[in-house]
């Protein structure tokens, strides 16, 4: 996992996102473990299904923190997902590829909120 953060942050585009004060707090307000119930619930609906409705709108660019952890994880559509980890784009999504997504971006946000 620290391999895949260490990349990506060496992309310009990616290292750009972070954690705005107002997320911070909404991250330390709900806990680490509802964030972590939110991604899964963000992933499982709008990133997993095939054909993935919106593909490459489907994720914000602002509003809550997971949507952040998404851009800068490139975890936000499906052809982020394809061009970082090889994963086909004409499929749904196996419980094993979501949750990889959800623990890389939860370690996102636990390095954002250091």
């Amino acid at each position: 996992m620290n391999e895949i953060l260490y990349k990506l942050s060496k992309s310009k585009f990616r290292s750009s996102f972070h954690l705005n004060n107002k997320m911070k707090e909404y991250v330390n307000n709900k806990g680490l473990d509802v964030i972590e119930s939110h991604a899964y619930d963000f992933i499982s609906k709008r990133l997993a299904i095939y054909p993935t409705p919106n593909d490459g709108k489907q994720t914000p660019m602002k509003g809550h923190p997971v949507f952040i952890a998404e851009h800068a994880t490139a975890t936000c559509c499906r052809g982020c997902l394809y061009k970082w980890y090889h994963i086909p784009k004409t499929r749904e999504l196996n419980e094993k590829e979501i949750q990889f997504i959800v623990s890389l971006i939860m370690e996102w946000i636990k390095k954002e909120m250091k």
